[in-house]
């Protein structure tokens, strides 16, 4: 009997736990917006648009970095890309810290989605440089797990935080954060002798615009970037003011139920990957699966969007355990158009479904701007109910179009390498 390998400490310290606190960071920056928007709407004077905007920067930046990104975890190897992208975050918080004004803070928040937006792929491929196949699955779930934690530590605690030295002392620990982490991965992990210098921009984009021109790509990624960006986008802000203006709860009340909807996001994501495999096993596809929790996902949605605020709370927290049902198409895109092309398939449909989460934050923002503000500062229920109304209908569009065109289940990646450059 072969003896399994072990996830040794010193590959704990030196791989997993630098690259996990890496990602626990990225999600903490993501979330964190909903918040302190209360405290950036009252001492910088933002608008509902201005807010959704600047929350959003993160999500463009970081969408705008994907394509990129592999070529230089590729050249340079993810000890060196990561630590210098945390070193950027650092300094992209100090920023944020210090501005006074929309555009000082969105140029600080771009800087942070900039330097986040390696935090995951890095792990992963630290973790298959330096781990052995039979435990990459359980490291990547320990990377996965600690980062998601990060979206818990964006509710109460940032908000204990807040209270306490205010949303600049926030971000400025947040700072040191960063160059703690940036140093941390720069120290402790190993430089991996033998990376591979990788493919060269031509060919990246030649395989990209490939990927980008597949039929069968285009009938999966409008449902998926639409419904996990439309999630992305309002439990990462929205979510907060919709708790206040609409349910009527308190500053504390909001960031418990938001830190629920955290752990909520947590078991929900694990529970959806044990479904699938399970259900595989069956003989039930991937894409199945997702359409499933894809139904339950938008039967939610309809619910915030009448407005059922008597159960808000449960509402919320089912809105964060099914939210993310389009990860499921990952692995069939990389079954689909073959392992040679996972990376980049993956990073292509990343990459749409993060640009649809900016576009969808800050139009939010633009559409609860048409109303007034209320006495309080907030904004009333109807702003809420027209803009979650309007992205829902646009994730039934994009559902039909999938139902009409749903890809065969069988393709593979004999169908789709014929037309991927050798």
């Amino acid at each position: 009997m072969t003896e399994r390998p072990r996830l040794s400490p010193g590959l704990i310290v030196s791989i997993l736990a630098p690259f996990a606190l890496g990602y626990f960071l990225s999600y903490l920056y993501r979330s964190v917006n909903a918040v302190t928007a209360p405290d950036l709407v009252r001492d910088i004077g933002l608008s509902a648009s201005e807010l959704g905007f600047l929350t959003a920067v993160y999500l463009l930046a970081f969408a705008g970095f994907q394509l990129p990104l592999g070529v230089l975890l590729d050249r340079y190897g993810p000890r060196r890309v990561q630590a210098v992208l945390m070193a950027v975050t650092g300094v992209g918080a100090l920023l944020f810290a210090a501005a006074g004004g929309l555009w000082t803070l969105s140029a600080g928040r771009a800087l942070i989605g900039i330097g986040c937006a390696g935090a995951l792929m890095s792990g992963f491929q630290a973790v298959a440089l330096w781990l052995p196949e039979a435990r990459r699955a359980l490291a990547n779930s320990i990377i996965m797990a600690v980062g998601g934690a990060g979206i818990f530590a964006a509710t109460m605690p940032a908000d204990y935080v807040i209270q306490a030295v205010g949303w600049r002392g926030l971000f400025l620990g947040l700072m040191a954060m960063s160059f703690a982490i940036a140093a941390l991965i720069w120290l402790a992990v190993p430089e991996r002798a033998g990376t591979r210098a990788g493919e060269n921009w031509r060919r990246q984009v030649q395989v990209v615009v490939r990927i980008y021109t597949d039929p069968v790509f285009w009938r999966v990624a409008p449902l998926v970037a639409l419904t996990a960006g439309s999630h992305i986008a309002i439990q990462t802000l929205w979510a907060g003011p919709w708790l206040s203006d609409v349910a009527g709860l308190g500053r504390d009340a909001v960031a418990a139920n938001l830190g629920a909807m955290a752990v909520g996001f947590l078991v929900g994501t694990v529970l959806m990957g044990a479904v699938a495999d399970r259900l595989g096993r069956r003989g039930i596809g991937l894409l199945h699966v997702m359409l499933g929790y894809i139904a339950a996902f938008m039967t939610v949605e309809l619910a915030l969007v009448l407005q059922w605020t008597s159960a808000a709370s449960l509402l919320w927290l089912m809105f964060g355990m099914v939210g993310q049902s389009g990860i499921l198409a990952y692995p069939w895109l990389s079954r689909y158009f073959g392992v040679g092309f996972a990376g980049r398939a993956n990073t292509a449909l990343n990459f749409i479904t993060f640009t649809t989460a900016f576009a969808v934050q800050y139009l939010i923002g633009a559409i609860i701007d048409l109303w007034p503000a209320t006495p309080a500062g907030g904004y009333p229920p109807q702003a809420y109910q027209a803009a979650f109304a309007l992205f829902l209908g646009l994730q039934l569009v994009a559902l039909i179009w999938y139902l009409l065109r749903a890809p065969d289940q069988r393709e593979t990646a004999a169908t789709a390498e014929k037309g991927l450059p050798s």
